[in-house]
């Protein structure tokens, strides 16, 4: 690893705080660009990198790894570790929006899942917590017992190491207690694993996927999207799923326009005097 490189993944971790998956998705990148150019990062030139990336076909991940040299070379520019640099522009790609999954729908996989096992209960409860609380995956592994406070959960290592305090419902509750009940194992982590140990983001995937065939992440979509079509306050959501910037927040609110009408039908003055 070049010193340059060195330095960039040390300012990352240490003074942007990122997160580890984070910092070694950054340092994945950089190093294939480098393989792939056979040239050290610090003396790449615009048409090498942009050459070498041509066969990229998936616009996103071209965009990422762009992304990535380009937050690279700022830092090497402001370190003085190079006088001058050209951004690199990214792809336009078309407007997404997140996939996420209705509360009948997650409710009817919920009822049909046999608890049996303690291991089926750590499911049930698992996803009913994800659904319930809107926790990143990361955040959701690094759970202990002691983060909770009667109804509330103090996630302490939330993105950016950044705390903040989310309100679990009572159904959630209930079952992340029948589940640690029925768990063979002490253990001041939450989610364990058929040997007691932490459980692995792999396994937390594999769960729902097996459930609900979606990632855990898609569970977060949902938690948000059941807020605001619910009629939650947008700033509010934002500090309920810990977005450092409003403007990611503000994607859930294009899901549903139907609810947007709805709003303004029901609150302003105009809409409430032709009704």
């Amino acid at each position: 690893m070049s010193n340059e490189l060195e330095a960039f993944i040390e300012y990352i971790t240490v003074t942007k705080a990122l997160s580890a998956h984070s910092v070694a998705a950054y340092e994945s990148d950089l190093k294939s660009i480098e393989e792939l150019t056979a040239t050290p990062l610090i003396s790449l030139k615009s048409d090498t990198v942009l050459q070498a990336l041509s066969t990229i076909e998936n616009r996103r991940t071209l965009n990422r790894k762009l992304s990535t040299l380009n937050a690279f070379f700022t830092f090497c520019h402001k370190q003085h570790f190079i006088e001058e640099f050209a951004r690199f522009k990214l792809s336009k790609l078309p407007a997404s929006l997140p996939k996420y999954l209705s509360y009948d729908e997650i409710m009817r996989a919920l009822d049909a899942m046999t608890l049996r096992k303690w291991l089926d209960l750590r499911d049930y409860a698992l996803l009913l917590f994800l659904y319930a609380t809107g926790t990143r995956i990361s955040e959701c592994l690094n759970i202990e017992q002691s983060d909770f406070e009667n109804s509330w959960l103090r996630i302490r290592h939330g993105k950016g190491d950044k705390e903040r305090y989310v309100p679990v419902a009572k159904d959630a509750m209930c079952a992340i207690e029948t589940y640690r009940n029925a768990a063979p194992y002490e253990s001041s982590t939450l989610w364990l694993n058929s040997r007691g140990k932490k459980l692995s983001r792999i396994s937390a995937y594999k769960i729902t996927k097996k459930y609900l065939n979606v990632s855990p992440h898609v569970l977060r979509h949902s938690y948000a999207t059941a807020l605001i079509t619910g009629g939650a306050d947008l700033r509010v959501v934002q500090e309920l799923l810990g977005h450092v910037s409003l403007l990611t927040t503000q994607i859930y609110t294009h899901l549903q326009p139907a609810h947007l009408m709805q709003t303004v039908t029901r609150c302003h003055p105009l809409s409430r005097e032709s009704l």
